[in-house]
């Protein structure tokens, strides 16, 4: 067989990871995300450094994910746009903003609107891409918005708005 068709390799790259894909959104970021980015940034930083000197196989796989993830952190932190949520508007709901909302059955609940980094649904912080942070925005104390969801729309009434950077 010939061997004009065969792709061979140097070794180092036969086993390299394909980049991690970018969201095709704007990377706002509240002060709390940007510092989250900074963060997973010098925690990789680190790991690097520690696997760089080994000749360990596993290690240098390990070594790649944390190069490739690098990188993709290293991406998001340049594509972040920091919004500041003391200069949005006091009564409308903004992007880092906390809002408190009530459903028709009576249930409050409160959602930061937060970057997609930073984004946590157990701890009431969603991203600003999601369905349910597009029905509150730019919504007012006392709005009804309709959620629309897969399992059925749910009404939402606006309780409150609060500048507090995305922590809840």
């Amino acid at each position: 067989m010939s061997r004009a068709f065969v792709k061979e390799t140097d070794g180092d790259d036969a086993d390299d990871l394909p980049p991690r894909p970018q969201s095709p959104h704007v990377n706002y970021v509240t002060p709390a995300g940007f510092r989250l980015l900074q963060q997973r940034l010098r925690e990789l930083a680190t790991r690097k450094s520690l696997l760089s000197g080994s000749d360990d196989m596993a290690d240098r796989q390990q070594l790649k994910r944390v190069e490739r993830d690098l990188r993709f952190y290293e991406e998001r932190l340049e594509r972040a746009v920091l919004v500041r949520p003391e200069t949005q508007p006091d009564d409308k709901v903004h992007f880092g903003a906390t809002v408190a909302v009530r459903d028709r059955a009576g249930a409050v609940e409160t959602f930061a609107i937060v970057g997609e980094d930073e984004a946590d649904a157990a701890q009431g912080k969603i991203s600003w891409v999601s369905p349910l942070a597009a029905a509150l925005m730019d919504a007012e104390v006392g709005d009804e918005v309709c959620w629309k969801r897969p399992m059925g729309d749910k009404e939402l009434e606006v309780l409150t708005i609060s500048k507090d950077g995305g922590v809840c």
